[in-house]
Formats: structure tokens, C-alpha cells, sequence
């Protein structure tokens, strides 16, 4: 896997907030691979809501939602900059998206389930506007994202 700064922490809604722990993904092959270091890292028992967060450098970031039986949903903010690593890659399968090697320029390009917040308060509208904004770092965006959904200081206590 190339040197990127890769962080990488999960968040489970508890009756008392959230709750999150950092998640290895290092050793991660497919795409369920993700799932089962969320559930590990969390401790998992069922049908909890977790949502694992993960950007990369200046380059990309990504949410997924998992909740008990539901298929998992995953949102990636740019379909071309995840091709640089093979986490990206994962993430790119995970959304979807067909890598298109030939053609990385051609500006930000959000895939996956744009939808996958909206029941805890974060429209599609509002994600894609973050997602789009020039000269935001992934960091930053996450930080928004965790703030309006309730989980900014889980956020900060793992970076």
C-alpha cells in the first residue's frame, strides 16, 4: 500500500450518544472486510447503527453505514483520487464505481449512496455541497459531517 496518512475510526449511536474506536483497515482484502473491523473495533452485538469514517491525506474520504442485517451503505467523495491505494480501490468497489484509470482528471466526482445520512439529519444536498466545496480537505469535511451528526468530539478525542 503506498505511504498515504490514512485515518480510519468507527462510530456506534448508543442510547447515551456516540461511541467510537480506531479501526485498522490495513489488513482489509474485500469489501467485507471493512464490516468485520467496524464490528470488531465497536464490539458489535446487532442491530446498532455504526458509521466507519475514513479519509486519506488531502485526497478522499469516505462514510459507510452498517446497521444489523441491512446491506451496507457507503458514500466516497471522489471516485478518481481513491485509485492512488488499494484501500481506495476497496472503497471504489464498495460504491460501485468502475475505475476509469485513463480518464482521473476530470474533477471531483462523488459516488455510492448519497442518501446514507439523511435520517440523522444530513441531506444528500448537504453532503454533495460539502463533498464539491474547492479547496476543503477531507479532514475538514469529515469534521462537519461529525459535528452535525453528533459525534464531533468522538471524532476529535480518535485524530
Amino acid at each position: 500500500m503506498a505511504s498515504s496518512a490514512i485515518f480510519s475510526a468507527a462510530f456506534v449511536r448508543t442510547p447515551d450518544g456516540w461511541s467510537g474506536a480506531e479501526v485498522d483497515l490495513s489488513s482489509a482484502e474485500i469489501v467485507d472486510d471493512l464490516g468485520d473491523a467496524v464490528q470488531e473495533s465497536l464490539g458489535l452485538t446487532g442491530d446498532e447503527l455504526a458509521l466507519l469514517c475514513v479519509e486519506v491525506e488531502d485526497e478522499w474520504f469516505s462514510i459507510a453505514r452498517y446497521m444489523g442485517d441491512f446491506e451496507p451503505r457507503v458514500f466516497l467523495s471522489d471516485a478518481h483520487a481513491v485509485m492512488s491505494d488499494v484501500l481506495g480501490e476497496l472503497f471504489a468497489e464498495f460504491a460501485g464505481v468502475a475505475p476509469d484509470k485513463e480518464n482521473g482528471d476530470l474533477g471531483v466526482r462523488p459516488a455510492g449512496d448519497f442518501e446514507l445520512l439523511g435520517d440523522l439529519g444530513m441531506s444528500s444536498e448537504e453532503l454533495l455541497e460539502l463533498s464539491m466545496e474547492e479547496g476543503v480537505l477531507p479532514a475538514d469535511i469529515l469534521s462537519v459531517i461529525a459535528e452535525k451528526l453528533g459525534f464531533a468530539d468522538e471524532l476529535d478525542r480518535l485524530r
